[in-house]
């Protein structure tokens, strides 16, 4: 089962937007929204909603590549997400997410049974390249009581 694969098994709001897992790894995950009039605002494009959700899903799709092989001992959790709109977004839309600390730290502080918070960095970009849209979740690994 891929990363994208499991996250919309386990997260039936993700699977409402169709949305495409182009990369997922422990690095960054590329998500694409294809363009669906269902899906769309009063001008056109991807209503902020669907951006959200397809960002928050990128950095759901980092979050299990990089510590999946933490699961059975922290559950990992959304602890804030903050969302800046750039530019009008018209038509497919892709997010690319990257982990804002290096994966080793915040797997060092659950050994030492910290709850760790790291924030995970998510651009939007439109099929010619311009930014759409950033977006930053912090997220936490929750012990395992």
């Amino acid at each position: 089962m891929t990363v994208g694969d499991m996250l919309v098994a386990t997260v039936p709001m993700a699977r409402t937007l169709n949305l495409e897992f182009l990369e997922t790894t422990a690095e960054r995950a590329v998500v694409r929204l294809p363009d669906q009039a269902d899906y769309h605002n009063h001008v056109g494009g991807p209503h902020a909603g669907a951006m959200f959700t397809l960002a928050e899903s990128a950095s759901g799709a980092i979050v299990i590549a990089a510590f999946g092989d933490q699961m059975s001992r922290a559950v990992p959790l959304a602890v804030k997400a903050e969302i800046a709109y750039k530019k009008l977004a018209m038509g497919v839309v892709t997010a690319t997410a990257t982990l804002g600390r290096p994966a080793a730290d915040v797997v060092a502080e659950l050994d030492e049974g910290k709850r760790p918070e790291f924030p995970v960095t998510i651009e939007i970009q439109r099929a010619d390249g311009a930014v759409t849209g950033e977006m930053t979740v912090v997220w936490t690994l929750r012990p395992n009581a």
